[in-house]
Protein backbone atom coordinates (compact mmCIF):
# COMPACT_ATOMS: atom_id res chain seq x y z
CA UNK A 1 0.00 0.00 0.00
CA UNK A 2 0.89 3.37 -0.82
CA UNK A 3 0.48 6.17 1.22
CA UNK A 4 1.16 9.61 0.70
CA UNK A 5 0.35 12.86 1.55
CA UNK A 6 0.82 16.70 -0.71
CA UNK A 7 3.12 18.01 2.40
CA UNK A 8 5.13 15.08 1.46
CA UNK A 9 6.01 16.18 -2.17
CA UNK A 10 6.14 19.96 -1.74
CA UNK A 11 10.01 20.98 -1.72
CA UNK A 12 11.43 17.68 -2.81
CA UNK A 13 12.50 16.53 -6.37
CA UNK A 14 9.57 15.29 -7.26
CA UNK A 15 8.33 19.30 -6.65
CA UNK A 16 8.55 20.08 -10.09
CA UNK A 17 7.92 23.97 -10.59
CA UNK A 18 8.16 25.80 -13.88
CA UNK A 19 7.50 29.10 -15.22
CA UNK A 20 3.87 28.53 -16.17
CA UNK A 21 3.20 25.61 -14.00
CA UNK A 22 4.05 23.57 -10.78
CA UNK A 23 3.84 19.75 -11.18
CA UNK A 24 3.76 17.96 -7.27
CA UNK A 25 3.97 14.05 -8.38
CA UNK A 26 2.40 12.40 -5.88
CA UNK A 27 2.70 9.04 -7.78
CA UNK A 28 5.71 7.97 -10.20
CA UNK A 29 6.33 4.84 -12.47
CA UNK A 30 8.77 3.55 -9.51
CA UNK A 31 5.60 3.33 -7.94
CA UNK A 32 4.79 0.29 -10.17
CA UNK A 33 0.99 1.09 -10.96
CA UNK A 34 1.28 1.38 -14.54
CA UNK A 35 -0.13 5.37 -14.31
CA UNK A 36 1.26 8.80 -12.62
CA UNK A 37 -1.22 11.36 -10.85
CA UNK A 38 -0.17 14.57 -10.38
CA UNK A 39 -1.55 17.75 -8.51
CA UNK A 40 -0.65 20.61 -10.49
CA UNK A 41 -0.75 24.36 -10.79
CA UNK A 42 -1.29 26.22 -14.00
CA UNK A 43 -0.18 29.94 -12.97
CA UNK A 44 -2.55 32.35 -13.48
CA UNK A 45 -1.77 34.76 -16.63
CA UNK A 46 0.27 31.67 -18.60
CA UNK A 47 -0.19 30.02 -21.95
CA UNK A 48 1.86 26.58 -22.32
CA UNK A 49 1.84 24.62 -25.41
CA UNK A 50 1.29 20.68 -24.67
CA UNK A 51 1.37 18.02 -27.25
CA UNK A 52 1.95 14.49 -25.33
CA UNK A 53 2.26 12.17 -28.10
CA UNK A 54 4.17 9.28 -26.22
CA UNK A 55 1.11 9.81 -23.21
CA UNK A 56 -2.58 9.80 -22.89
CA UNK A 57 -3.63 12.20 -19.88
CA UNK A 58 -7.16 13.01 -17.66
CA UNK A 59 -7.11 16.01 -16.69
CA UNK A 60 -9.58 17.04 -13.82
CA UNK A 61 -9.69 20.97 -12.47
CA UNK A 62 -10.35 21.73 -9.05
CA UNK A 63 -9.84 24.95 -8.37
CA UNK A 64 -9.34 27.94 -10.56
CA UNK A 65 -10.69 29.12 -14.18
CA UNK A 66 -8.93 28.76 -17.73
CA UNK A 67 -9.51 26.96 -21.11
CA UNK A 68 -7.80 24.52 -23.45
CA UNK A 69 -7.45 24.96 -27.00
CA UNK A 70 -6.63 21.62 -28.88
CA UNK A 71 -4.57 22.66 -32.75
CA UNK A 72 -7.47 22.91 -35.24
CA UNK A 73 -10.48 22.64 -32.64
CA UNK A 74 -12.50 24.76 -30.56
CA UNK A 75 -11.62 26.42 -27.27
CA UNK A 76 -12.79 24.65 -24.22
CA UNK A 77 -13.73 26.49 -20.86
CA UNK A 78 -12.11 24.93 -17.83
CA UNK A 79 -13.85 25.47 -14.05
CA UNK A 80 -13.89 23.38 -11.20
CA UNK A 81 -15.89 20.27 -11.92
CA UNK A 82 -14.16 20.52 -15.57
CA UNK A 83 -12.28 16.97 -16.79
CA UNK A 84 -10.44 16.87 -20.10
CA UNK A 85 -8.98 13.47 -21.65
CA UNK A 86 -6.54 14.04 -24.55
CA UNK A 87 -7.12 10.17 -25.74
CA UNK A 88 -5.79 11.13 -29.18
CA UNK A 89 -2.59 12.83 -28.22
CA UNK A 90 -3.62 16.01 -29.06
CA UNK A 91 -1.26 19.26 -29.08
CA UNK A 92 -3.09 21.91 -27.56
CA UNK A 93 -2.39 25.69 -25.78
CA UNK A 94 -3.70 25.24 -22.14
CA UNK A 95 -4.34 28.79 -20.77
CA UNK A 96 -5.26 30.14 -17.04
CA UNK A 97 -7.33 33.29 -16.40
CA UNK A 98 -6.85 32.68 -12.54
CA UNK A 99 -4.49 30.02 -11.46
CA UNK A 100 -5.76 26.47 -11.92
CA UNK A 101 -5.32 23.50 -9.78
CA UNK A 102 -5.73 19.98 -11.57
CA UNK A 103 -5.40 16.48 -10.89
CA UNK A 104 -3.52 14.91 -13.65
CA UNK A 105 -3.20 11.22 -14.86
CA UNK A 106 -0.55 9.93 -17.31
CA UNK A 107 -0.22 6.99 -19.08
CA UNK A 108 2.80 5.53 -19.32
CA UNK A 109 3.82 7.08 -16.12
CA UNK A 110 6.05 9.90 -15.57
CA UNK A 111 9.09 9.51 -13.94
CA UNK A 112 9.44 12.25 -12.23
CA UNK A 113 11.59 15.14 -13.79
CA UNK A 114 10.10 15.78 -17.02
CA UNK A 115 9.86 19.05 -18.68
CA UNK A 116 7.90 20.05 -21.84
CA UNK A 117 10.33 20.49 -25.31
CA UNK A 118 9.86 23.01 -27.47
CA UNK A 119 7.07 20.66 -28.81
CA UNK A 120 5.30 20.14 -25.78
CA UNK A 121 6.52 17.09 -25.23
CA UNK A 122 7.37 15.03 -22.58
CA UNK A 123 9.63 11.64 -23.19
CA UNK A 124 8.96 8.57 -22.38
CA UNK A 125 10.69 7.34 -19.25
CA UNK A 126 13.02 5.07 -19.35
CA UNK A 127 13.02 1.19 -18.14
Amino acid sequence: MIVKHLEDVLNTKDDVDTETWNSRRLLLKKDGMGFSMHDTLIKAGTETLIWYKNHVEAVYCIEGEGEIEPEGGPVYPIRPGTIYALDGHEKHLLRATKTMRMICVFNPPLSGQEVHDAEGVYPVAAD
